[in-house]
């Protein structure tokens, strides 16, 4: 008999600091030399939006603004199906954080090179093109 997926929801999270766009990725709990998005279990009653931005507080001790949905990923982790969403979200503030996980803010194509699962790297970069319209006034440079 086969089990519906474990439900998750994730954050692909934004900021311009001095022109230039920064990714946050932190590392995953489970395997501390991936670099992954922030992401977790949808609690009872939570909408899928409102556990990714709970997530992206919890993982990395930021709050952010909901700006789009980004994607979905299915994958197996241990015996378990997975399905997480994933949406895209601007930096407001930071917040203390649940968990000591390593963060860090880089650029898109350092947040590419470091993304350590493939269905991630295509994740960000279907958001380019609203990442890129965010911050298309700065003229930052990016094509």
């Amino acid at each position: 008999m086969k089990t519906s997926p474990v439900a998750q929801a994730g954050a692909i999270t934004f900021k311009i600091v001095d022109d230039s766009l920064l990714i946050l990725i932190v590392r995953a709990k489970k395997t501390p030399e991936d670099w992954i998005f922030p992401k977790g279990h949808i609690e009872p009653g939570e909408t899928p939006e409102f556990a990714a931005g709970r997530e992206l507080a919890e993982e990395a001790g930021v709050r952010g603004k909901l700006f789009a949905p980004i994607g979905e990923l299915q994958f197996r982790s241990g015996h378990k199906d997975v399905h997480v969403v994933y949406y895209l979200f601007e930096f407001v503030t930071e917040v203390p954080r649940e968990e000591k996980r390593e963060i860090k803010w880089c650029e898109y194509d350092e947040a590419l090179n470091l993304l350590s699962h493939q269905g991630a790297v295509d994740l960000l970069k279907g958001a380019f093109p609203l990442l890129r319209k965010h911050v298309s006034p700065l003229d930052s440079g990016y094509s």
